[in-house]
């Protein structure tokens, strides 16, 4: 089965075989967790950095802001039976896709997201992180396997 991560989105399959994707990882971040020995999945696509810059959609989306989604991430992986001590973490996006990024939203995205994983003793296994393009990412449940796509190429992450 397909599942499809839309913008401020998650989504975690238990399911060998299972593809999850994401689409249009420019500034923001998707992260992909997979244990290998649960067989259990997730991808997450996280927009900005803090739920300090709007606490109530932080409320109403917990999946939109780094320093929320990612404890909360990592929450709903070990009710589907993952250990965040296994899992195998791959991260992509945080590009500047728009000229001039005054704000460096995907910069930002990523240093707040390296912070959130040492506060909970979580490492990065494999990062495509920065540059100016937008990437698409998947992962295959069971396997582990995650690539990235963009401009009509694909790379392993």
């Amino acid at each position: 089965m397909k599942h499809v991560v839309g913008v401020a989105d998650m989504k975690i399959s238990p399911q060998s075989g299972d593809l999850i994707v994401t689409h249009a990882l420019g500034s923001c971040l998707g992260l992909a967790a997979h244990d290998a020995s649960a067989a259990v999945g997730g991808m997450l696509h996280v927009m900005m950095p803090t739920a300090t810059a709007n606490p109530e959609k932080a409320k109403a989306n917990p999946w939109l802001f780094v320093d929320v989604a990612v404890p909360a991430f990592f929450a709903a992986l070990e009710a589907a039976g993952a250990s965040r001590r296994r899992c195998k973490l791959k991260v992509a996006g945080g590009a500047m896709v728009c000229g001039n990024d005054y704000f460096e939203i995907g910069k930002r995205n990523h240093i707040v997201l390296k912070k959130v994983l040492w506060k909970s003793g979580i490492l990065i296994d494999a990062e495509d992180v920065g540059g100016n393009f937008a990437r698409t990412m998947y992962m295959e449940i069971g396997s582990g396997r995650v690539w990235l796509s963009s401009g009509g190429k694909e790379w392993a992450l």
